[in-house]
């Protein structure tokens, strides 16, 4: 907190005069012992001392002058106030200049925002001078001071009420205006309110103010013949947050956990009336509160970032303002969803899911929401893993009494309301999947449990987050970048007690490893282990690229081929390059990869999955845009699962030394004497396939790929747990 010093104004201006006078007269003398001491040839180094204090004298006097200037200006614009004491008045002034300078801004701003809210039309002109002063916390605590919880929520609603005038007079040319210095004003004391509600942000308020806010937003508020509730008008400036700074964890548990609350208890009855067949007759779609915009039927006139378009678009609710404010931080996102209200028999998660769900689609502004899940369930965290597991479980319950088999074996659509309901979460439900990637293939292979969501209801949510191109292109991405990783942690030929160390294993990484017990990890050993991670590694390709398969099947879209994101991947070799961060242990991968990685690349390891799969993506395409043009026109998903495959493997093998010593005289995708493998990336399409085939014949890969393609084709896991009977999967279709 900002120290304060008391002076008196008329002392203050007496020293600051004096210091200026004994810095003049200090000068003067300076000068003038120089002239004496060199005259009378003798050392001139005291006029020199002089001349240092004179200076350190003359900068004091500059500072107490700006701070004398700040003083009468303080007193001018009555920011501060005196305090009377036996000995005289005392002014209270901040130690700092720039704290100084903050209080005053500050408090000047809180009277254009205040005067503002009064209708005054010139002080929105006034307060944008002080947009880009939102980054200093003493401006902040001073605006934020001046305006109080009040203020601050009664500036969007005089914003909306003129605004509203303006439409309904016909003015263009004020509507227009007043959007755009709306927006302006709400930008501003978004980033304020963030700052100030962020116990960790020396702007902060304090407990007391989050409490107000509350307070206000609950009370019925007034601005001319208009009447709305505090949230109405609050949920403006959510909306209008660019998520710099983010709103606080601390913010989420006072403020948007008593919004959620409050819309329900406002609209319990309602929603109650809006189930039943006679309530629909008469209560009709299930309403939220929309906030001031929506309400006045301004649409986004006051959003930052859009145009100022016509009133009466597109409305949004005040919870979707709230979602909004709380995608830019996962601890504001993990507060306001994972939680139970007192009273309630349900977490806040599952209740947007399921109870306010039919709210959400009411507007079809999925996108706030849809952002905070991804936010709140895509962390590597206990938190997110919970609210993920949560979220696949409620949602693969809810979308289960969509499908059913169809005549033909294959999945149907049985209730298509049901399926269009829930269709709008697939895409932040495959996102939460593929960040749970691991999560994912232990509760397939190893039936480890996730939360309460077991393989059927994994499944499921599949089915739903498959249907979705981007979250299908996720999916793939992520359990590719598993099974690279997971490719990756067998051992190197060679490896022995010696040299573990050096190559970065242990001692009883060998004796792992070392399946036939001769000391040593030759070829047989580590082409078993890859054996055994490849067949583990297609399961989850299988459920996914199926359940992928069969939504399209159930929504009539079965002649589609292969989805333009997976001939991307493979064309671009995606499953080509080393996991980020691994060590290149075979000497022909040394040279293969040699132009590809380097320190950004290095930099993904440890990055969550579909990060690293998403940058990996854009690095490929870089470098080798084109490489695998033989498989541009594959024909559908699987064909394309199995190519990234085969890249995986070939890029195993030759990070492990598999390859090395091999022949490869007159390869075409050899070079030098003796002959090495090119770089990747100098690779024409023809050598890269000659490559993979190489690798296949005289390498030895065949049998990883037919081990892997055996599994992957297999689908009578994904058949029983969605209770269908699909003919045999061999001829690709």
């Amino acid at each position: 907190m900002t120290e304060f010093t008391g002076v008196k104004p008329s002392e203050f201006d007496a020293m600051a005069g004096k210091h200026t006078e004994a810095a003049r007269r200090l000068e003067e003398l300076a000068q003038a012992l120089h002239s004496e001491l060199q005259g009378a040839g003798l050392d001139t180094s005291p006029a020199a001392r002089l001349r240092q204090l004179a200076g350190r004298v003359t900068t004091q006097a500059e500072d107490l002058r700006r701070r004398q200037k700040l003083v009468h200006e303080l007193q001018r614009q009555k920011v501060t106030f005196g305090m009377s004491t036996a000995v005289g008045s005392f002014l209270e002034m901040p130690d700092g200049l720039e704290a100084a300078k903050g209080l005053l801004d500050g408090t000047l701003a809180g009277r254009a925002a205040l005067n503002a809210a009064d209708g005054n039309a010139k002080a929105l002109v006034e307060l944008k001078k002080y947009a880009a002063r939102t980054g200093d916390s003493e401006f902040v605590k001073a605006f934020l001071g001046t305006l109080g919880a009040q203020g601050v929520t009664r500036l969007p609603g005089s914003l909306a009420a003129r605004l509203r005038d303006a439409g309904t007079h016909g003015d263009s040319d004020l509507l227009a205006q007043l959007s755009g210095q709306g927006k302006d004003a709400l930008r501003m004391l978004s980033a304020a309110l963030a700052r100030g509600t962020d116990p960790k942000n020396p702007a902060y308020m304090g407990a007391e103010f989050l409490k107000d806010l509350v307070r206000e937003g609950r009370a019925q508020q007034k601005s001319g013949d208009t009447k709305y509730t505090g949230y109405q008008a609050q949920a403006l400036i959510w909306r209008a947050h660019d998520g710099k700074p983010p709103y606080s964890k601390e913010f989420m548990e006072v403020v948007g956990r008593d919004v959620i609350v409050y819309e329900f208890e406002q609209r319990k009855d309602e929603w109650a009336a809006s189930k039943d067949l006679l309530g629909r007759m008469f209560a009709g779609a299930q309403v939220p509160i929309v906030d001031l915009a929506g309400a006045l039927g301004l649409g986004t006139m006051l959003r930052p970032g859009t145009h100022a378009g016509n009133p009466g678009a597109k409305a949004s609710s005040l919870v979707d303002d709230l979602f909004h404010a709380a995608k830019s931080s996962r601890e504001a996102s993990h507060a306001l969803l994972d939680q139970t209200p007192a009273g309630w028999k349900e977490s806040v998660l599952h209740y947007l899911l399921t109870t306010r769900w039919g709210s959400s689609r009411y507007l079809g502004d999925y996108a706030p929401f849809n952002d905070l899940l991804v936010t709140a369930t895509t962390g590597r965290d206990e938190t997110s893993q919970r609210l993920a597991a949560e979220m696949m479980k409620t949602v693969a319950d809810e979308v289960r009494p969509a499908f059913g088999k169809g005549e033909n074996g294959n999945l149907e659509i049985k209730n298509r309301e049901t399926f269009d309901r829930f269709a709008p979460l697939s895409y932040p439900l495959a996102r939460a999947i593929a960040a749970n990637i691991d999560q994912f293939s232990k509760l397939l292979v190893n039936h480890e449990a996730f939360g309460n969501v077991a393989a059927k209801d994994l499944t499921y949510a599949l089915v739903l987050a498959a249907s979705h191109d981007a979250g299908f292109e996720a999916l793939v991405r992520a359990q590719t970048e598993h099974m690279r990783a997971a490719l990756d942690t067998v051992a190197p030929v060679g490896l022995n007690a010696s040299n573990a160390e050096r190559l970065g294993f242990t001692k009883a990484d060998v004796k792992k490893f070392d399946f036939d017990k001769n000391g040593r990890v030759d070829t047989a050993d580590i082409k078993q282990f890859l054996v055994d991670r490849t067949v583990e590694e297609a399961l989850p390709f299988t459920f996914i690229v199926e359940t992928r398969r069969q939504a399209l099947i159930a929504q009539g879209l079965d002649d589609k081929k292969a989805d333009e994101s997976l001939k991307t991947m493979v064309g671009d070799a995606i499953g080509l390059l080393p996991v980020p961060g691994a060590k290149q242990v075979g000497q022909l991968a040394t040279g293969a990869f040699s132009e590809l990685i380097g320190k950004e690349y290095d930099r993904l390891a440890g990055a969550a999955r579909d990060e690293i799969a998403n940058r990996v993506a854009q690095q490929m395409s870089e470098h080798r845009r084109g490489l695998d043009d033989t498989y541009r026109t594959l024909a559908d998903n699987r064909l394309a699962v199995e190519r990234l495959a085969e890249q995986m493997v070939a890029t195993a093998m030759l990070n492990k030394g598999l390859l090395d010593g091999l022949d490869m005289k007159d390869r075409v995708f050899a070079t030098g004497t003796p002959p090495t493998l090119k770089p990747f990336a100098e690779m024409t399409s023809k050598e890269y396939s000659q490559f993979l085939a190489w690798t296949r014949t005289t390498g030895g890969s065949s049998d990883l790929h037919d081990r892997f393609k055996n599994t992957f084709r297999s689908t009578s896991e994904v058949d029983d747990y969605l209770g269908l009977e699909t003919p045999p999967s061999g001829d690709g279709k």
